[in-house]
């Protein structure tokens, strides 16, 4: 086969993802770790990659994947000028599949399925996946040819609907660079900084403190902590994030006169974030609206044992076998789970071997089980049974 002909049998992929670059939320991350193991998996593959909210980077296209960027255009064009950008696209290039990482993107992959009959696939990370009321929306999830949900409360909360066929909604669960994530001891200047002493046992939560969210794990950890305090007179909370719900949040710790216990850490770099995972003792993030809860790997990636909610946290700490789960409405039962795991009576011997606990979150989320995942996930697309079909004999 000459070289010509082999570029023009490709199959072609275009993803659809809300950025890569300008802003590292949890949609963008798990949209790095996605095109990077579809690139790995599928060589042969080529990628046009549409980001509706970066804006142009240093040239990193390449023959096999190709950028294209809308976060130049003015935040109340945005929308209509990305949808305008991947339809013409589409209708130009006639691609093998879509897929995309943010359900909005399927009402234009839908579009281009009714114009084109080009088959779409879509991605189910959280929040934006419950109680959808937008029926334009319902609609186009309605005829993707596959939903792919970060964990199994995703896909039972997307499917309560109704309106979607569960054949069409299969499992790839989150992943994380656990090369960035090891297990050290508690780090001398952030013990300085915060005023801590080595053998002080210090809860972690990392979160973004936002106001208009309906719960907050921090709350919960926070009204836990006088009962806490009894058991363990000189804990401390940890609390990493950034948001609109600071104000707030400092009054209800100064109401609670927990000023002396408790420190807002803000805004912590990317680089600098592992080390508040080693500064903790345990890391807790009881919520109830996680889709899946990168944080949580990447804790018990640093040897840390984890509390989280009966959310996507489920999935993240496999049904509670590599960590404590529970009902974070329950201050007691946080209390007393957090208390037994600083004491070291919590009854799973795992959390109290970080190096297995380690190599377990990598075994069963490393970047080795995604692709394996996303691998198996793709042999029924349109990307994998092309790039068969044309292997020369």
């Amino acid at each position: 086969m000459s070289a010509s002909s082999l570029h023009s049998s490709r199959s072609l992929l275009h993803f659809w993802a809300p950025g890569l670059f300008d802003f590292k939320g949890g949609i963008q991350v798990f949209s790095q770790f996605l095109l990077a193991a579809l690139q790995d998996l599928y060589p042969q593959m080529q990628c046009h990659t549409f980001l509706m909210h970066d804006c142009l980077h240093e040239p990193i296209d390449s023959e096999q994947t190709q950028f294209h960027y809308c976060g130049h255009f003015p935040l109340k064009l945005r929308t209509p000028a990305f949808g305008a950008q991947v339809l013409a696209s589409g209708l130009w290039q006639m691609p093998d599949l879509v897929l995309t990482t943010h359900l909005n993107f399927t009402v234009a992959a839908y579009r281009l399925k009714q114009i084109a009959r080009v088959p779409y696939w879509t991605i189910a990370h959280g929040f934006e996946a419950w109680d959808i009321d937008r029926p334009h929306v319902l609609q186009a999830l309605s005829h993707a040819d596959r939903i792919l949900a970060v964990s199994n409360y995703t896909r039972d909360r997307l499917l309560e609907n109704g309106r979607i066929n569960p054949e069409r909604v299969q499992i790839l669960p989150n992943t994380f660079d656990a090369s960035r994530f090891r297990i050290a001891q508690k780090p001398t200047n952030l013990l300085q900084r915060y005023g801590l002493s080595p053998d002080q046992p210090i809860i972690l939560t990392v979160n973004r403190l936002a106001a208009e969210e309906s719960f907050h794990s921090y709350d919960q950890v926070l009204h836990a902590l006088p009962l806490i305090q009894k058991a363990v007179p000189n804990v401390h909370y940890l609390i990493v994030g950034k948001g609109n719900d600071r104000e707030r949040l400092e009054n209800l710790i100064q109401s609670k006169q927990l000023q002396n216990c408790v420190t807002l850490a803000g805004f912590v770099s990317d680089e600098e974030l592992p080390n508040y995972y080693n500064l903790c003792d345990v890391f807790a993030m009881p919520s109830k609206l996680e889709g899946f809860g990168i944080v949580y790997l990447e804790a018990m990636a640093s040897g840390k044992p984890v509390v989280g909610g009966m959310d996507g946290a489920m999935d993240a700490l496999d049904q509670g076998r590599l960590g404590a789960i529970l009902n974070p409405d329950d201050v007691p039962l946080l209390a007393e789970t957090l208390i037994q795991i600083l004491q070291r009576h919590y009854p799973n011997p795992l959390l109290y071997q970080p190096h297995a606990l380690r190599e377990k979150a990598i075994q069963t989320f490393g970047m080795a089980a995604f692709q394996h995942r996303l691998a198996h996930l793709m042999q029924t697309s349109p990307i994998v049974q092309k790039t068969h079909l044309l292997q020369p004999t």
